[in-house]
């Protein structure tokens, strides 16, 4: 584990996995500018790291994230343009190319809902609750909630949690599709881990990567584009070597052992 007891996001590497936490359990880790400064950091540390394959990030004590700290939000109306425009964009999170799982471990509400839906998928214990919070707080729906949630959960139910801002349970999130795996007992951020180890040792980072580009850019499209689309990456990932070492592993019978993904830099196409 990285950080002492006062860093506001703690790093821990488990394997090829690494867990950030975000670590202000007495506030129920509510958001900071600070915060998101660490998280962002390490999440952009991450990306390029050959030793990591996928990230999961859960919350210190009873709270995922109680969303943005109010005592900031009381100063919002003196932020300028200039000041929202030297941050870098709040979705960043979604722009990993390794798999970023949450591990619900309490309250998630508004922008801390927000960050738990960038995730790829969620694991939850039976203790996750979220609510939008936004309406209650005279808020919109910020940070591009209002295109995330009906995806997961449809247009009447988003507008329900948007409107209301009521309080939903684990039980009720895994019905509705907020939560992906619902975690009875034991360890949700151990779940979280395993699950992801499986991902990093049996699975194509580049593969990966790949495939959360296409659920990003064919969200909006047609099906024929969709298709389109995936013909010619077919033909890409047949010109690489992660599909002869895919059948080659499946037909000897042995895990496999994809290459790391390059670093951002390289001319490498991902």
């Amino acid at each position: 584990m990285t950080g002492g007891p006062g860093e506001l996001v703690l790093a821990e590497h488990r394997g090829p996995v690494l867990v950030l936490t975000f670590n202000r359990p007495a506030k129920l880790n509510a958001w900071t500018d600070e915060l998101e400064d660490r998280y962002f950091a390490l999440l952009d540390s991450a990306e390029d790291d050959p030793d990591v394959r996928a990230v999961v990030v859960t919350g210190a004590g009873r709270g995922f994230c109680a969303g943005a700290d109010l005592q900031q939000l009381q100063a919002v109306g003196e932020v300028s343009e200039a000041d929202r425009a030297r941050r870098p964009p709040r979705d960043l999170p979604r722009t990993l190319r390794k798999p970023l799982i949450g591990a619900v471990n309490g309250v998630a509400a508004g922008l801390g809902m927000v960050e738990a839906l960038y995730c790829d998928l969620r694991f939850g214990s039976p203790s996750a609750r979220f609510t939008t919070a936004f309406a209650q707080r005279g808020l919109i729906a910020e940070y591009g909630i209002s295109w995330l949630l009906p995806r997961l959960v449809g247009h009447s139910r988003a507008a329900d949690l948007l409107l209301s801002s009521r309080m939903v349970d684990a039980e009720e999130a895994c019905r509705i599709g907020l939560l992906d795996h619902l975690v009875p007992t034991g360890s949700v951020v151990d779940a979280a881990v395993a699950y992801a180890t499986d991902l990093a040792w049996r699975c194509s980072p580049a593969s990966m990567a790949t495939i959360k580009s296409q659920l990003s850019n064919d969200a909006d499209g047609t099906y024929a584009d969709s298709v389109t689309r995936a013909e010619d990456l077919m033909l890409q990932a047949f010109r690489g070597s992660d599909v002869v070492e895919g059948v080659a592993s499946h037909l000897d019978k042995r895990p496999p052992d994809f290459p790391s993904l390059p670093v951002r830099s390289s001319d490498v196409p991902v």
